[in-house]
């Protein structure tokens, strides 16, 4: 068992301990990743472009909690939907490799439809 599947069984186990898995629809699910998201993006809302860089301990530690959240609502959502996420993220980043060629991006931040033919 990796050490993602063995994360998600903690995370399905806890929701079963506790009697959640009724409240833990996709759309639910879904819902409150955003909200997470949203608490994560907080912390660089106002920050320059160096301070979002330089990030001091305490308030790592606070993003480091959101980022664990994120995670984790990602991964039952994942798990609800019988999604890899590895399989998945590996697709994922082979039709990347296909959008964004090295040869025609590098350095730049365009979306793959500004310069493709």
């Amino acid at each position: 068992m990796s050490d993602l599947d063995a994360l998600q069984h903690k995370i399905r186990k806890f929701a079963d301990d506790r009697n959640w898995d009724q409240y833990h629809t996709p759309k639910n699910l879904s819902m409150a990743l955003i909200a997470e998201c949203a608490e994560l993006v907080e912390h660089f809302q106002w920050l320059t472009e160096e301070q979002s860089s330089k990030i001091p301990a305490e308030t790592l530690e606070e993003i480091s909690h959101e980022l664990a959240d994120v995670f984790v609502y990602l991964l039952r959502l994942s798990d609800k939907l019988g999604v890899n996420l590895v399989a998945a993220a590996h697709s994922k980043m082979a039709l990347n490799e296909i959008k964004y060629p090295a040869d025609k991006v590098h350095g730049s931040a365009m979306k793959y439809t500004e310069y493709q033919d």
